[in-house]
Order: structure tokens, then sequence, then C-alpha cells
């Protein structure tokens, strides 16, 4: 079975709280965004699960990969099921902000509940893809949300202004850990209601739609900031950093495709609808 997973953008976020388990509770809308990996499964040749991986490399031991955690999570309540080989085709950048890999991750679940015919709802997908990460249960529904709590609970929120805006997503080559971004963030309680803000027009998002991780990363790398003010140069109604970062988007109100900007010939960039 063939699955492409695709990246998120975060619309605004705020650190409301730090949480005695270390976490931190969080406010954010996550939309999805049409920039994908390539992930097959099918079943082992030789009866043993392994992961082959190829595109963009993909740190750390290939064990641990979500995707094959993805595996001995259900693995570990459905004994039973055969093993398989997993084949990850990377090409969302890590470390940008995007969900690259909570994507694999949950899409790794559904295409396994398929594949193993686990007959698992949505609601039971959720629930293992909470267990493998912050990001993973939102893009089991993949459908636009409020996050809250750790950014695992989930509320529809419809975006209808999006559905004819052109994006532009500049990845600047710059990796930046989760767990470096959440150490330079102080929490506070925002200044705007998220979901009140977002119900205005694009235009207005500039004023009211915040991501916190702006404030203390912005200093550190300068290039975040010269990217968003590099796109409402071109005309963008709304830029903004994406989770974490490092990726910086910009979004069109009204085009089918945003226009032509000049960048470092280092950076990657998407253009697209989302």
């Amino acid at each position: 079975m063939l699955v492409f997973p695709n990246a998120k953008l975060n619309l605004g976020l705020h650190i409301t709280a730090r949480r005695p388990d270390g976490f931190h509770t969080l406010e954010t809308a996550m939309v999805p965004l049409p920039w994908t990996d390539a992930l097959e499964i099918l079943p082992a040749a030789e009866g043993k699960t392994e992961l082959t991986l190829t595109g963009r490399p993909v740190p750390g031991d290939p064990a641990s990969n979500l995707c094959v955690r993805a595996y001995e999570l259900l693995r570990a309540d459905f004994p039973q099921v055969p093993a398989v080989r997993i084949n990850l085709h990377k090409v969302v950048p890590i470390g940008a902000g995007l969900g690259g890999g909570s994507a694999d991750a949950a899409f790794a679940l559904k295409a396994l509940n398929i594949v193993l015919n686990l007959r698992l709802t949505e609601q039971q997908q959720e629930a293992y893809a909470r267990r493998l990460g912050s990001d993973c249960a939102f893009f089991i529904r993949n459908l636009s949300a409020l996050a809250t709590g750790r950014g695992d609970e989930l509320t529809p929120l419809p975006l209808p202004q999006l559905a004819s805006t052109a994006c532009k997503v500049v990845y600047p080559n710059l990796h930046i850990s989760t767990a470096e971004a959440y150490a330079g963030v102080t929490p506070r309680a925002p200044q705007h209601d998220l979901r009140t803000a977002l119900a205005g027009p694009i235009e207005t998002w500039r004023e009211t739609v915040v991501n916190d991780f702006e404030a203390s990363l912005a200093p550190k790398f300068p290039v975040l900031e010269q990217l968003k003010q590099q796109l409402y140069a071109a005309g963008a109604a709304y830029a903004s950093l994406s989770g974490s970062g490092s990726a910086v988007f910009g979004l069109w109100p009204g085009l089918e495709t945003p226009p032509a900007v000049e960048f470092n010939a280092n950076f990657e960039v998407w253009n697209g609808r989302l």
C-alpha cells in the first residue's frame, strides 16, 4: 500500500503554561499542507519488519523511526500481525515545524490498519498516534483543527478563507529542534483569542495571529524575520513561522499561485494552494 504523508502549517501558536510532566500547554490551529513524503507498506519477504529510507537523510537509528514505532505499538496489542516492509521516501524537511515525522507516523498507522485488517476506528487510531507524538493525532483525520493541551486535543476548525488562497513555504536549510525552540519560550496568556482571530479575513491576521516561538527564535536566527519581511514585501496578506520552525510561510488570498520571490539558492521553496 502506497500513501503520501503530508506536512502541516500552524496558524498562530500560543504557549500558555508549562506542565508538571515537562511538556507545555499550547493552543494552535493546524492545517494540512500538500507537501508530501511517500510511504509504502508491503509484506516482509523474510518475516522480519524492516525499514528502507530514501530521499532526504533521516537522522537517528532506523529501528527507532516513528514508522517502525507505529508498527511495534500495534504489534504489542495485536501480536498475531505479520511482519512488514516499510519504505519511506523523505521529501518534507526535518526540523522545520512542518510535522513531517509526525505525519509519517500517523500515515503508517492508517496504512497498517488497512494492510493488517485491524479495523481500528479513527478515534482508536488517534489514541495510538498520541502515544507517538503530540502532533501525530492531527494527521489521522488530517483536517484543519484547533489543537490544545499538548497539541493533541483536537477540535474541528473550518477555515473557508483558505479554499482560494495561494501559499509559499520557505525552508532556510536550518534545523531547529523542538527542545531548542521550547527552551527559549516564556509561557503567557495570549493577547487575542485564536479561534476568534482566525474567523476574520486573512488580511487581519497579521495583527492578531501570533506564533510565540518567533519572539525567542528570531533574535537567534535572524533569517526567520528576514523571510517574513520578504514574503510581506511580495504582497503576502499573512506570513508566519510554522510550529517551532524553521519554515516560514506566506498566504495570498484569491491567487492560484503565489508570486515569484528570489531567495537564497540553498533554501527550499514550496508553492501551491492549501
